[in-house]
């Protein structure tokens, strides 16, 4: 309907123009030209959307689609592979065939966006990720999980949204049936996890292995029976999910487990980094442009890490000063690591200071932005199933039609892994002003296409959390030299990551090494350390992105800044890096400069 209308009105628009000059009639015309070819972008973008929907109806139910919420994505194959690739080559062709200087505002943004997203996801069938399909950080059998316990997307409301979910759950068993083939092949081609992550991904399978249908995750939806439902629709859904667990879902993860115990782990490798597999270095530095969208070598990258790490521990020195302790940085480190005034007693008492703390940055959010997300966020734990391999924090979105809010996810796993200082700097990046205001901000922009709107790029998302945090002081935060320590610890985090990811994957560091260099730079617990390493070994390229973004998102302010002068405005900036969802860097880079000249 909109397309058409818009038509309607540009037809309008030139008949009117018809008693005017040859001049304003020629205008009209252009216009039309210009509409169409917008609305060929827009409808474009949106069959894409859709067509990605079919290949990953899991993500579907996140966006709150209808009819996805009983299907499970299927496992790559040779042929699935081959037709994703030509159905990425078909949308090109289309895309070739529309003129970019006859588009203007939100379709230009996304003819730019799709034509750089179509070219580089082409380019990803280079290297065989199909192999590795899970590891202990990400994977589907995880977002399964979190699906079925009843506290995430997947919806329970009705009868028929408990039945859509033994459905996926059939999917998920053939899911798995299927990854477990590619892992075997990976086996054969030397396309496999380290040995280290592989004694990681066991026990978030064996967790599923239970004699008691009540003791399983699955059974939460059972626990919290609509009081609607007729006493029959609760005795049929309670066998069928007994049926589901005992005697599809459990012998599935045995199965699972045995393979991962017996076949996979004995032949997973000894090496950590992406070099050491085949065409390794090629497709280390495709992660490295997949998550930082910008031309960046690996070298460059370490370098820039190593000199931040340096500039940070001088900071810290500064703090060390202030609070008067007596001995050098690496006792400053194990005195703030062991002490147990820096640590909470309990998981309520950690909840409980983080949504104090989300009360105070809340109030004071308006100081520095004129917008924000209707949707609000809310605090919460870890669930058990995936606590140990978790991250410390994390955020999950909120349902695009509000039904659902954001979720901030804190750890308390091991309480010595977060320290009271972290309290503020965690808050603003995965809350607000960061991960929360972003995502969701994103979610509620009109007319931003789908494809838009739920996607996203780290370098985006995780640098302006990082920058977010630069916003600290000006939000009245960091009044405390531990609380600024915190700020440091947290930016030190992000600084490391770009000398260890590219150390393990380009330079050949150990697993032990990358440990042992951000315990020597941090005061980090040693577990954290070691679940972070870990998540870089599994996860190559992404933890780079977090200070390539701020470093961008920076250098744009910088850049306004010093254009515009007087007429500079912190607000109207922060409107403009947000307002149009996540873009890649060179993208929002080029709009940014021409929303500068715009303000002259």
């Amino acid at each position: 309907m909109f397309k058409y209308s818009l038509i309607a009105v540009a037809l309008t628009a030139s008949l009117v123009g018809c008693s005017a000059t040859g001049t304003d009639t020629q205008r009209s015309s252009e216009s039309i030209q210009q509409l169409n070819q917008n609305d060929l972008v827009n409808g474009l973008s949106e069959d894409y959307f859709n067509s990605m929907i079919e290949l990953s109806p899991i993500s579907g139910t996140y966006m709150g689609r209808q009819g996805v919420n009983d299907k499970f994505d299927l496992a790559a194959t040779y042929e699935s592979l081959k037709e994703t690739y030509q159905l990425l080559t078909s949308y090109q062709q289309k895309l070739d065939k529309i003129d970019k200087n006859n588009l203007s505002g939100q379709a230009l943004l996304s003819y730019e966006i799709l034509k750089r997203d179509l070219a580089f996801s082409k380019q990803g069938f280079e290297f065989p990720s199909y192999m590795m399909p899970i590891n202990q950080m990400s994977g589907l059998h995880n977002v399964f999980a979190g699906l079925g316990s009843g506290q995430s997307a997947q919806p329970f409301n009705s009868v028929e949204d408990y039945n859509n979910f033994v459905s996926r759950a059939d999917g998920f068993i053939e899911w798995l049936a299927g990854i477990e083939s590619n892992m075997r092949l990976g086996i054969e081609k030397g396309v496999v996890l380290p040995k280290a992550l592989t004694a990681k991904l066991i026990p978030q399978f064996e967790a599923h292995i239970i004699e008691d249908e009540t003791q399983s995750v699955f059974w939460g939806p059972i626990k919290n029976l609509p009081e609607s439902f007729t006493k029959t629709e609760k005795e049929e859904l309670t066998a069928k999910y007994k049926s589901m667990v005992l005697e599809s879902l459990v012998p599935a993860y045995k199965k699972m487990t045995h393979f991962l115990k017996t076949e996979y782990l004995p032949n997973s490798r000894e090496t950590v980094g992406y070099s050491s597999l085949p065409n390794g270095k090629a497709w280390y530095e495709y992660q490295i442009a997949n998550h930082t969208t910008l031309d960046m070598s690996a070298d460059e990258i370490h370098e820039i890490g190593l000199s931040e790490v340096a500039r940070i521990r001088n900071e810290m020195e500064w703090v060390k000063g202030q609070l008067k302790f007596e001995g050098d940085l690496q006792a400053f480190f194990e005195f703030l690591r062991e002490d147990e005034q820096f640590y909470f007693n309990s998981a309520d008492e950690l909840i409980n200071a983080y949504v104090e703390v989300k009360k105070k940055i809340d109030a004071r959010v308006p100081l520095l932005f004129n917008i924000a997300p209707k949707a609000d966020y809310e605090v919460k734990l870890v669930e058990a199933f995936r606590a140990e391999s978790a991250a410390g924090a994390s955020y999950a979105a909120p349902a695009p039609d509000g039904s659902r809010p954001g979720v901030f996810y804190i750890n308390a796993h091991n309480l010595k892994a977060q320290p009271k200082f972290l309290v503020e700097t965690l808050s603003i990046h995965e809350a607000a002003p960061g991960h929360h205001f972003q995502i969701a901000l994103q979610q509620e922009v009109k007319g931003l296409p789908s494809f838009r709107k739920f996607g996203g790029y780290t370098v985006f998302a995780e640098g302006w959390a990082l920058y977010a945090e630069s916003l600290g002081k000006d939000l009245g935060l960091f009044t405390d030299p531990l609380m600024w320590y915190g700020r440091l610890v947290d930016e030190q985090l992000r600084a490391m990551r770009l000398v260890v990811d590219t150390g393990l994957h380009a330079k050949g560091w150990s697993r032990a090494q990358a440990i042992k260099f951000m315990l020597e730079n941090s005061s980090m617990a040693e577990s954290d350390v070691t679940a972070e390493v870990e998540r870089y070994i599994g996860w190559p390229g992404q933890a780079v992105s977090y200070k390539v973004g701020q470093f961008k998102i920076q250098e744009l302010r910088k850049y306004s800044e010093q254009q515009l002068g007087n007429k500079f405005n912190i607000k109207a900036f922060h409107t403009q890096i947000l307002i149009d969802g996540a873009l890649p860097m060179p993208i929002l880079e080029s709009k940014i400069k021409k929303w500068v000249e715009s303000q002259r």
